[in-house]
């Protein structure tokens, strides 16, 4: 099949988030099932920025209107393989008054939204509609249309008003970002009357671009089987439980769980460790070795002077690591971890070291835990992918105690790396976190801790419970293992799709 893939972000070209790293690997995925894959996303200025200027070029120009003006459009191709970790052609639609701006994708310096997303994203899936059309002198037009979050959501709605045309799937990430805007975005942008309805993109007065992706997509996916359940009720829904429930009674809501990329994601291969390992190979002495390398990376981070002895560090690798890695905003439960953290630190031996950004609040209550226990608690705010990756090996257990979590990749790096996670039961996390119950743990399928009540005693009681079981080292080698064979690669994801775009 030709599949044209829209999205906002994609590793490792520019990422925010766990969006990029989908982007980024399932494309790969569906080439690698002899599919022609085109991946198309908005040419940001640091993207271009990072490209050598002979490895894309111009393929086609046209002319989309925006808000009150039009926009000269350049399409620019990146070749397969001209930038490593992606294995198909890129389409970069350039629109320099639009995307020609350094930094976040989607917030300004001062961590506000872009004043014109709404018509940034609005033109872009204007852009990826007439390329899925086979408007623009291409000679390429794909079977499948697959759109990601809101920033591609209109192009479902666009392509409905179109015959034939691709077919399309729309898949949720996260129904947090509901991507709203004043209907004047609706009329600004010049779009067909008949689409504005409640039936349509209108959402309680106002444009939804996540509304037009599931009103109108041929089939609607999230990432994770238990979200697509959980996104039919109120609490998860976000106002459009209604429509998903309609969704779902159609047959045309699926959850299907994201992979990670075993290439990127690898402690036997992963060249940002410094020891590797696996799961027969190596697995107890190299994270040992890789936690003293994490521990001494946040010192020479955070320390005008020199580092600690080696004593210290003999010391700290006895101790077990708890690693958190993410956006350092109450979804993640970073809330309810900074409640517990001084009764933990208080009542056991643990130490944490945390990567991250969000929040301004909660940033500074991190800093100050430093502050407090310099010893103990290690931050560094901002993201480091090379950090990310030594937190995954260095650390003995890793913290996602979300309170709502569509897929969650996180999770699965860490059970990758013998790193068993403490999570909460919601979302993708429920479908691959198997908890440390006594019957699991006999039955050796145990491979992190699940707790089910989103409260502080109930975190810090699982929290304690791991750090029980990191004491017992036979049993926590024998559930790092079992965690390290899961088998989380997009091939069966991918595989998937495939069926889905093969369905009528």
């Amino acid at each position: 099949m030709k599949i044209l893939y829209a999205t906002s972000e994609a590793h490792p070209l520019i990422k925010t988030g766990g969006l990029a790293d989908v982007s980024g690997s399932l494309p790969n995925a569906l080439k690698a099932l002899k599919n022609h894959v085109r991946l198309v996303l908005p040419a940001y200025y640091d993207v271009l920025q990072k490209l050598p200027k002979k490895s894309f070029r111009k393929v086609a120009d046209l002319r989309v209107g925006g808000c009150s003006q039009f926009y000269d459009v350049r399409i620019l191709q990146l070749s397969a393989g001209a930038f490593n970790g992606l294995d198909v052609p890129v389409w970069l639609v350039d629109i320099p008054a639009l995307f020609g701006r350094s930094g976040n994708p989607y917030l300004a310096a001062d961590g506000t939204d872009w004043w014109d997303n709404g018509e940034r994203f609005g033109v872009f899936s204007k852009v990826v509609t007439e390329l899925a059309m086979d408007r623009v002198g291409l000679k390429w037009q794909p079977d499948v249309v697959h759109l990601n979050d809101w920033q591609t959501g209109l192009v479902s709605a666009l392509l409905s008003l179109e015959a034939p045309r691709p077919k399309t799937v729309f898949t949720i990430h996260n129904m947090a970002y509901p991507g709203n805007f004043p209907q004047s975005l609706f009329h600004g942008l010049g779009l067909p009357p008949y689409l504005w309805s409640m039936h349509g993109v209108e959402f309680w007065g106002h444009f939804s671009l996540l509304k037009a992706g599931v009103a109108f997509a041929d089939w609607v996916t999230t990432v994770s089987p238990t979200y697509a359940a959980q996104i039919c009720h109120y609490e998860f829904a976000y106002g459009f439980e209604g429509l998903l429930q309609q969704r779902a009674a159609q047959g045309r809501l699926v959850g299907i769980l994201n992979g990670i990329d075993d290439q990127v994601w690898n402690p036997q291969t992963d060249a940002l460790i410094p020891y590797n390992y696996s799961a027969d190979k190596g697995r107890v002495a190299a994270k040992r070795k890789n936690k003293v390398a994490l521990l001494k990376a946040f010192c020479r981070m955070h320390s005008e002077k020199t580092l600690p002895n080696e004593d210290c560090f003999e010391q700290w690798i006895e101790k077990p690591l708890i690693g958190f890695v993410g956006r350092l905003v109450p979804q993640k439960g970073i809330d309810l971890v900074m409640q517990v953290l001084p009764d933990i630190l208080q009542n056991s031996d643990a130490n944490i070291a945390v990567v991250g950004s969000g929040d301004k609040q909660i940033e500074a209550a991190i800093c100050q835990l430093a502050k407090r226990f310099p010893q103990r608690v290690w931050c560094h705010i901002g993201y480091s992918e090379e950090l990310a990756h030594l937190v995954e090996a260095g650390s003995d257990m890793f913290l996602m105690p979300s309170r709502f979590e569509p897929c969650g990749l996180n999770q699965m790096y860490s059970l990758a790396y013998g790193t068993p996670p403490i999570v909460h039961n919601t979302g993708g996390l429920a479908d691959t976190v198997v908890d440390a119950s006594e019957e699991n743990l006999q039955a050796g399928t145990a491979t992190g801790f699940v707790f089910d009540e989103m409260s502080p005693a109930a975190l810090s009681a699982t929290i304690m419970h791991a750090l029980a079981l990191f004491g017992k080292k036979r049993q926590w080698q024998k559930m790092q293992k079992t965690g390290m064979l899961q088998a989380f690669d997009w091939k069966k994801s991918a595989q998937a799709y495939q069926a889905l775009y093969l369905t009528k």
